[in-house]
C-alpha cells in the first residue's frame, strides 16, 4: 500500500535511553503554546555487519498562512537549509554511527517570517538496495525539546511498517504565538511523495 497508513496515529511517547520496549513511553506535554526555538533530534544504531547502512533523514517544511495545508513554501533536508536560516540541519548522518543523536535540526520559530503559519517536521527512512521501514531500523529514537525542556519523545514503535512519518506540527495562532502539536503518523511510499504531501494531512 502506498500513501498514509491507517490506524497508526498516536501521541508522541517517551524513550528512556535505548531500553524502552518498542511502542512504549510518554508524551511530556500535550499542546504547548509560546514555542520559540526548538530542537528536533534523531538517533538510531548502525546496521549489523554485512548489511546495508541505515539512513534516516529529518525534513521540515513551512506553509504560508494563505494556504497552510497546501504546498510547502520550501523543504529543508540533508542538503538544503531555509533561505533565512531559521530552519537548519545542524547534524547529519548516513549510517547512525557515533555517539548521541545522529541528526539534529533547529527551528527558530520566533524568527520565522510572519507569512508562514505552519511548520511540519517528518522523518524519512532512505531506501537503498532493499525496501526498509522503521521496523528494520535498530533502536530509533526521537526527541523534541525547547531549551532544556523536553516536549516529546518517540521510538517509532507505533509506525513500524512505515517508510516515513510526520513527527511534529507547529502552528501560529491569530495572536502570533506558536503552538506545538505532537503526534506520529506513518506514511508508506516514496520519500519524494512524502515531502510533497506531509503537510496536507490534518491531524488533531
Amino acid at each position: 500500500m502506498t500513501g498514509w497508513t491507517t490506524c497508526q496515529v498516536r501521541p508522541a511517547v517517551g524513550l528512556k535511553g535505548r531500553t524502552v520496549a518498542r511502542g512504549r513511553g510518554r508524551l511530556v506535554n500535550g499542546v504547548n503554546k509560546g514555542i520559540g526555538k526548538v530542537e528536533i533530534a534523531l538517533r538510531w544504531d548502525p546496521s549489523p555487519a554485512g548489511q546495508p547502512a541505515t539512513d534516516l533523514d529529518l525534513v521540515a517544511a513551512p506553509y504560508p498562512a494563505s494556504d497552510p495545508y497546501g504546498d510547502p513554501s520550501y523543504v529543508v533536508h540533508f542538503d538544503s537549509r531555509s533561505p533565512d536560516g531559521t530552519i537548519i540541519l545542524n547534524r547529519d548522518s548516513t549510517d547512525g554511527k557515533g555517539f548521541g543523536f545522529d541528526e539534529v535540526m533547529t527551528l527558530e520559530l520566533n524568527r520565522l517570517d510572519a507569512r508562514y503559519a505552519r511548520v511540519v517536521v517528518g522523518v524519512v527512512v532512505q531506501q537503498h538496495q532493499e525496501p526498509r521501514t522503521f521496523a528494520g531500523v535498530t533502536h530509533p529514537g526521537l526527541r523534541i525539546r525547547e531549551g532544556y525542556t523536553v516536549l516529546a519523545e518517540d521510538d517509532f514503535g507505533g509506525v513500524a511498517g512505515a517508510t516515513a512519518a510526520v513527527v511534529a506540527e507547529f502552528t501560529r495562532n491569530d495572536t502570533g504565538v506558536w503552538e506545538f502539536r505532537p503526534g506520529v503518523r506513518g506514511f508508506q511510499g516514496d520519500p519524494s511523495s512524502f515531502t510533497r504531501t506531509m503537510g496536507a494531512v490534518r491531524r488533531s
